[in-house]
């Protein structure tokens, strides 16, 4: 696959029209018939979602921290590909397994000197690619963890904003 002529009319839109890159992407989720859980729409799918069972989830969904290593992995997994097929480095397999580590107590509560949230997120790439050079690899890495969209947006993130309001 030609990654840079897939990609080039989509470039020169927007080096014409930079406004046109700019993008909003949306991700809704609904309450269900439990606390325990919800579904989750990004737009072309509903993810179904759950507590964690070490908070009382059932743990047979996906809890939020799941669904954000998996959008980690997910990017990249597809970041990697991307450019390894993009610069001709030539792979066999490309693989990426994300895990964390989180305290539940914060979560719960229990403590107030837990934090909250994940203390530490792994990202492990696995490549099959006796054939790279050294350089190449080298190269896939900077330009993988460059432009993999949820890494950099968890190494640096941005403003979030929080709003509440009632529903009519």
């Amino acid at each position: 696959m030609d990654i840079r002529s897939l990609q080039k009319p989509f470039k020169e839109q927007y080096r014409r029209d930079p406004g046109s890159s700019r993008i909003t992407l949306t991700a809704k989720g609904s309450e269900t018939a439990t606390p325990l859980s919800c579904s989750v729409d990004i737009g072309r799918t509903i993810y179904e979602a759950e507590a964690h069972k070490g908070v009382g989830g059932a743990g047979t969904a996906a809890c939020s921290g799941d669904l954000l290593l998996g959008a980690l992995a997910a990017c990249a997994q597809l970041t990697c590909q991307l450019v390894a097929t993009a610069m001709g480095v030539p792979t066999r397999h490309i693989g990426v397994t994300v895990d964390g580590d989180m305290d539940l107590s914060g979560t719960l509560g229990i403590s107030k000197e837990v934090p909250v949230g994940f203390e530490a997120i792994r990202v492990q790439f696995k490549l099959d690619a006796p054939e790279a050079t050294p350089e190449q690899l080298k190269a896939l890495q900077e330009k993988t963890e460059q432009y993999c969209v949820v890494l950099q947006t968890m190494l640096h993130p941005p403003k979030v904003e929080s709003r509440w309001g009632t529903s009519e």
